[in-house]
């Protein structure tokens, strides 16, 4: 492991929404800080540990996985780490590319995950 992190921000949906969407990156990520556990926060944050050449996950696992209402999901990191963690999610749930931002040595991408 490196000392790159992965930085995931959520906001809309339940505190399952939550943990669903954090197992999912799990897999390419390991676990993160901590699991989302405040049932009343409107944005809840989970910070990942990323590897130094992270590759998306597009098997098994979280396939398929549903939510209970639209969720939208800001990554943020190395550019490795933010493909890898769009392209997991994109492969978990539904979701739909909404914008990029791009720094120096870091990424950042807006998702929207939908039922």
């Amino acid at each position: 492991m490196s000392d790159t992190q992965l930085t995931v921000t959520l906001s809309g949906g339940g505190i399952d929404d939550a943990r669903a969407i954090v197992r999912a990156l799990e897999q390419v990520f390991g676990a993160p800080d901590g699991l989302p556990g405040d049932e009343r926060a409107t944005v809840r944050t989970a910070t990942f540990d990323s590897p130094d050449a992270p590759r998306a996950a597009t098997a098994g696992g979280t396939a398929g996985a549903t939510l209970s209402e639209p969720v939208s999901v800001t990554v943020q990191g190395s550019p490795q780490a933010v493909e890898a963690a769009s392209e997991t999610l994109a492969h978990a749930f539904s979701t739909r590319n909404e914008g990029a931002a791009s720094g120096d040595q870091e990424r950042e991408r807006q998702l929207l995950l939908v039922p």
